[in-house]
């Protein structure tokens, strides 16, 4: 099998029951998801479990892709749907201990964690549609085009809640920051 199978071809696979198809999707795109859900939710058992009900989800409704469309796109749509969902069943919860650090410098690690649990807490700290542009443009590299699609949104309106949200974001990290 391939490596470089292109989402549409393992789609298609996986609409006609390849299950192996549809394993090469989550390999593909499980770290990814769990990213975007960690971030959104700030807490790893949580994201864990928005990473399995996406993909029980989209195999579910892989019938219902419309192939004119990313793959990604369709699962972040999902992924950040659970995320949301989540969110309104647990309320903000915020597991800071989660960063990742590297083991190589003592100092320049506690500085990169200190930051990255910063920039976690002021994220938790904005609105969910907030955080969502902010996760998918700045964790997930996606495009302004690409967020438009995943939350169904006009390229103006994500351009400008994407400003809105980088405006709001460097408040919460003034104001955190203002606390340590």
């Amino acid at each position: 099998m391939d490596q470089e199978e292109t989402d549409e071809a393992l789609v298609a696979r996986g609409r006609d029951g390849d299950a192996a198809s549809f394993a090469i999707l989550v390999s593909r795109y499980e770290r990814p998801v769990f990213n975007l859900a960690f971030r959104m939710l700030g807490n790893r058992d949580d994201a864990r479990d928005v990473v399995q009900t996406t993909f029980l989800k989209a195999l579910e409704n892989l019938s219902q892709f419309d192939s004119q469309y990313r793959f990604f796109s369709w699962l972040y749509r999902i992924a950040l749907n659970e995320s949301l969902d989540q969110i309104g069943r647990r309320g903000r919860h915020t597991e800071l201990t989660d960063v990742h650090v590297a083991e190589d410098d003592p100092l320049q690690d506690a500085v990169v964690a200190d930051t990255g649990a910063r920039v976690q807490l002021a994220l938790l700290g904005l609105s969910p549609e907030h955080r969502a542009v902010l996760v998918l443009r700045h964790f997930q590299d996606l495009s302004y085009e690409e967020i438009g699609r995943v939350l169904q949104l006009s390229d103006f309106t994500v351009k400008s809640r994407l400003f809105e949200a980088r405006e709001r974001l460097r408040v919460q990290l003034t104001d955190t920051g203002r606390t340590h």
